[in-house]
């Protein structure tokens, strides 16, 4: 531990970090069902990491390093992404959301759906008016 400084003490907590966050953490692997469902797990990921210390030169009285590192992570379950029949929705875990604005961004894909829709089905008719 003697020749180890306080920058290589922060990269070896980046590195643990680095080992325990990969894409497969938030997007996880996809599950087919046996009637071709398909649902992938998607969670929230928050990490945190803190470092500090100081380094005594060879000049110093007593040589050496003193200091410490650590992080932390969290992983939350999100809810799974669902594939069926060429579409794909969020089929959310977590409670439900307590404010009008946290509602509107739960709902935002189900309504950018249900416009596409419309707009195809009204854009047909035109189409065929026209």
């Amino acid at each position: 531990m003697a020749d180890q400084t306080v920058g290589g003490m922060m990269e070896g907590a980046l590195e643990k970090i680095r080992t325990m966050v990969d894409s497969d953490t938030v997007i996880g692997t996809p599950i087919t069902t046996p009637d071709g469902v398909t649902l992938i797990p998607v969670s929230r990921l928050s990490f945190g990491f803190a470092s500090g210390g100081n380094e005594k030169t060879a000049s110093s009285a007593k040589p050496g390093i003193w200091g410490g590192s650590g992080a932390a992570v969290k992983m939350e379950p999100m809810g799974f992404l669902v594939i069926k029949d060429g579409g794909v929705r969020m089929l959310n875990i977590q409670q439900p959301a307590c404010s009008t604005a946290d509602r509107l961004i739960d709902m935002a894909p189900e309504i950018m759906e249900k416009l596409e829709s419309y707009i195809e089905k009204y854009g047909k008719k035109q189409d065929q008016q026209g």
